[in-house]
């Protein structure tokens, strides 16, 4: 029997980063950089103001404020995006803007509520608006009420980025921010892991599609859904298909078209049921004469039974349990993170933390176990299935372990613990704990290793 961490390791040697294509902006929201990003200049490429106000020489207004205001002639406007450049000569200053280019002769620039508009300055005698508040135009003059330092108010050029400073770093995940960065550095578009496609099919002449009349023996199939939504989940595009009868022709066929491109690009499969030792295990039929794909059990509960290999084209295949919380806990543990690692992630992984269990169950001897966990609230930290400040979320780092007094509490989602059948009462579940395999017996008390999901 294959051991968890060795089967793992089988998954994750089935995925690569997909190629790198170029993409518009917005589209490469949410995927993984193939390529570095640079600034081709400075940024910002010019000095420019940070508020509204005058450009000015600080020394022309150093004694402003001790010795009352200084007034100063005003000789032109720049506006942010203005291509003007007015100099500003002793005794002179420039109405700007935030974000307009600070013009030649200035140092600094002194806010708007720093000054005042003297009464023959006044756009109309007759205004209402506080002399503070008021614009000195072009021709007229302002009164500086405070001094100001050379530097002050002015965003340096390159204070943000020299020339040739990456920005954005291959293996980074294009959020908002790093679109920014991109747009600000000039770029349209970005290099990035293709997202993969992955089709999910599952198996069974007793499923048929949800909110479809039953007959006995007949249930929904909620493995698909599941599936192809936690192949979203994981970033990753789902081609969701079936329920595919117990016909083991059909589903090769299936299969090979999948695998030949017959359905669009597909970068792997997934399918549920028909890998145990039943006699009408239809995957397991489907696939026997592939030599590229193996069936072994591994010691795991739930999820013993598991298949995995290449289709002739290539083409990744892992054939998951058809119960649908084997299917779950086994698409997390072995194929979640191969789509991952597809995307070009370098952690693929969710990360782990340090649980301590709310009560005790009986393990499976010699396999270790998945148990769906929730979250418990305890007094003084969030309600449950809330993760506190510290806690790993998924793609960030993990951190140090939280004090043992501070380690959150979880018991099992169910009192069924990991029934492989419970499929109704899975979203009640926040994570799953990894018992190792020579845990008998969890105790209340007892620490776990568990993730979020």
């Amino acid at each position: 029997m294959r051991g968890l961490d060795e089967h793992r390791a089988a998954t994750l040697a089935l995925a690569a980063p997909l190629p790198a294509i170029e993409v518009p902006l917005l589209d490469a929201l949410g995927l993984v950089l193939a390529v570095d990003v640079t600034t081709p200049s400075a940024l910002p490429r010019w000095d420019n103001s940070a508020m509204d106000g005058y450009a000015v020489r600080a020394a022309d207004v150093a004694t402003a404020g001790a010795d009352g205001p200084v007034a100063l002639r005003v000789v032109a406007d720049v506006a942010a995006g203005s291509p003007d450049e007015p100099v500003v000569a002793p005794g002179t200053a420039v109405r700007i803007m935030t974000g307009a280019p600070v013009p030649p002769g200035a140092d600094a620039v002194v806010p708007v509520e720093q000054t005042t508009v003297p009464d023959d300055g006044m756009r109309a005698a007759t205004t209402h608006e506080p002399a503070a508040h008021r614009w000195a135009g072009p021709g007229t003059h302002v009164e500086v009420r405070a001094a100001v330092t050379p530097g002050a108010h002015v965003r340096r050029a390159g204070e943000d980025a020299v020339a040739g400073d990456t920005v954005l770093r291959a293996g980074d995940v294009v959020g908002p921010a790093h679109v920014a960065a991109a747009a600000s550095v000039g770029r349209a578009s970005l290099v990035v892991h293709r997202r993969p496609r992955i089709a999910v099919v599952s198996t069974g002449d007793e499923l048929v599609p949800p909110g479809a009349e039953l007959r006995r023996g007949q249930i929904p199939d909620s493995n698909s859904w599941l599936l192809a939504a936690a192949v979203r989940d994981a970033g990753a595009d789902a081609l969701r298909l079936g329920p595919v009868p117990d016909d083991a022709d059909a589903l090769h066929r299936l299969l090979v078209a999948l695998d030949a491109g017959e359905h669009g690009t597909v970068d792997g499969i997934v399918t549920s049921g028909g890998v145990s030792v039943g006699a009408f295990d239809v995957v397991k039929a489907a696939l026997a004469d592939e030599p590229g794909v193996e069936f072994v059990p591994v010691a795991v509960q739930p999820g013993k039974p598991q298949g995995l290999g290449r289709l002739p084209g290539g083409t990744p295949i892992w054939t998951l349990p058809g119960n649908p919380v084997s299917s779950y806990a086994s698409f997390e543990v072995f194929v979640r993170p191969a789509i991952r690692r597809m995307l070009g992630l370098a952690e693929v992984e969710r990360p782990r933390t340090l649980a301590v269990a709310d009560e005790g169950w009986r393990t499976p001897p010699g396999r270790a176990q998945l148990m769906p966990v929730r979250r418990m609230p305890t007094a003084g930290t969030p309600t449950a299935g809330t993760p506190t400040a510290g806690t790993p979320t998924d793609g960030a780092p993990a951190g140090p372990a939280p004090a043992a007094g501070d380690r959150p509490r979880v018991s099992r989602a169910t009192a069924r613990g990991s029934g492989s059948h419970l499929v109704a009462r899975l979203a009640l579940a926040h994570g799953l704990a990894i018992v190792p395999a020579h845990v008998d017996e969890v105790h209340a008390g007892d620490t776990l290793e568990v993730f979020w999901t």
